[in-house]
């Protein structure tokens, strides 16, 4: 009887042992995350041994992932991929849901222009980036290959230039005419300078556009200490080596933004990346020359982007219309230039689009109006409060009335029943403004800028009741979450968590 109970008392000693194992272990993951999310600084050193990841950190705040990283581009590219592997597999499967849906090709149309087309044409440097984030994903535990990471990259090019190209290159099915082709901009952005803004320096502010179920997810501060070219801070996506919406300041005065040129056509298979020349030109450009010179070089013809720049150190902003076959560029340092996907120059406007700069109804030429309604109601007092305040302006230029919807600087595609015929937007499509940035040539100076995640007016998305009412975006239910707005919050390059804001 005694042998019993001692038996008994033994495998009970033993459970409570590994109870309180299993405890220890759930508490140590609970911390881990904690530390990963509550804005504390996490060291990467502390979540591995791979001497490739010192001096790499990431904290949260205000709905963004600041992420800090440093050395050769193998380290950094390391780093990358360790780091951000949770967010990075995340992202990669609403990418690639929507890319493969919206092309009706299979995510091997992808990786095979990404290996066969893409990567010979990938400078030196970032091939080195590219194969470390890929490293780091798998060292995380995340197993994508490095052609999967290069599609990643080229997911604001494939789908609407280099597929609609290869099915009228190849004469398939899915073949369309030029007409056919609708590109979606993205974006709303000014520069001013001069006389337009409240101390006559430089202000520069940027809506991203995009779909809900990919928008969501851009929510990545950057800030990249690179072994060769200038120091950047910028918005970006998980896994992709250039902000791709482009909005970035870099330690010699060069502030970047972009909008997206609407219905253009044209693809240069030989050419280089345009999230490759993005990169470099935020990285080595210290003048608006440079910036153009190495968005030129090799330009493939995706992405193709109307570039507002402005350089701190002369006071100088740009407007770089960048097509295929044509491009122009326009400076000044006393005015403003705006971007909302339509196109200036004729030429660009004829030889690389279809769209319709005449067509008061498309929400690109209401956003131009209203863009340049504000301009000139707040000439000589623009500053980074106001900026925020554009951003999250809910005026139709084109109806006169006041009510967020596709036509609106702050979009919301979801609030609209018609949506936009002539731009391709079909009725409450789930797109619109995703989130903001602003910064000036004294905050550019110090390297910082202000952010806002979610619509910059403030207003939630709410995935579950939107699929409810709206039953043919079910295709997106696997990858659409709600989209929350934070208040606008600032960072600039260097910091952690617990800095002085």
């Amino acid at each position: 009887m005694a042998s019993r109970r001692w038996h008994v008392l033994t495998a009970l000693l033993a459970l409570a042992v590994l109870v309180i194992a299993a405890y220890s272990l759930l508490q140590g993951a609970r911390l881990s995350v904690a530390a990963a999310t509550d804005g504390r600084s996490t060291r990467a050193m502390s979540a591995g041994s791979d001497p490739r990841l010192a001096g790499a950190y990431r904290f949260t705040r205000g709905g963004w992932t600041y992420v800090h990283l440093q050395g050769s581009p193998n380290q950094i590219g390391f780093q990358h991929g360790y780091l951000l592997a949770p967010e990075i597999a995340d992202a990669f499967a609403a990418v690639k849901l929507d890319d493969t849906h919206t092309t009706k090709k299979g995510w091997s149309f992808f990786r095979r222009a990404a290996h066969d087309m893409l990567w010979p044409h990938i400078d030196a440097e970032y091939q080195a980036e590219l194969k470390g984030i890929t490293e780091g994903l798998n060292a995380h535990g995340v197993k994508m290959t490095l052609d999967d990471v290069v599609a990643l990259n080229a997911f604001e090019e494939l789908p609407d230039y280099y597929a609609p190209w290869y099915d009228r290159h190849h004469k398939t099915k899915k073949a369309q005419s030029v007409a056919d082709l609708k590109v979606k901009g993205h974006c709303s952005a000014f520069v001013a300078t001069g006389s337009w803004t409240k101390d006559g320096q430089i202000v520069i502010a940027h809506n991203n556009w995009t779909n809900y179920m990919v928008g969501e997810r851009w929510r990545v501060m950057f800030d990249i200490v690179p072994q060769h070219g200038y120091r950047m801070i910028m918005d970006g996506f998980p896994g992709v080596i250039t902000s791709d919406d482009d909005f970035g300041i870099n330690s010699d005065g060069l502030m970047v933004t972009e909008t997206t040129i609407s219905d253009f056509h044209g693809w240069n298979p030989n050419g280089i990346p345009e999230f490759v020349r993005s990169r470099k030109a935020l990285q080595y450009a210290g003048s608006i020359n440079d910036y153009v010179k190495i968005m030129l070089d090799g330009n493939n013809g995706g992405y193709a982007n109307d570039w507002l720049l402005g350089d701190r150190k002369t006071g100088e902003i740009a407007q770089f219309e960048l097509g295929l076959k044509a491009y122009k560029l326009y400076r000044t340092k006393n005015g403003y230039f705006v971007g909302s996907n339509f196109t200036s120059d004729p030429r660009v406007t004829k030889l690389d689009t279809t769209f319709n700069v005449n067509d008061p109804t498309e929400s690109p030429n209401a956003r131009h109006l209203r863009w340049n309604e504000l301009m000139k109601q707040y000439k000589g007092k623009i500053d980074v409060a106001l900026a925020e305040k554009f951003e999250s302006d809910h005026f139709d230029a084109y109806t006169k009335k006041e009510g967020p919807d596709v036509r609106t600087l702050c979009g919301h595609g979801d609030a609209s029943p018609n949506g936009d015929k002539g731009w391709g937007v079909k009725p409450y499509d789930p797109m619109g403004a995703v989130q903001g940035k602003v910064t000036d040539s004294k905050m550019a100076g110090k390297m910082s800028l202000i952010a806002h995640t979610g619509h910059p007016c403030g207003e939630t998305f709410y995935a579950k009741p939107f699929l409810a009412a709206h039953p043919q975006y079910d295709w997106q239910a696997p990858e659409l979450h709600d989209m929350t707005s934070d208040p606008w919050t600032t960072f600039h390059a260097g910091e952690h968590a617990g800095d002085s804001k």
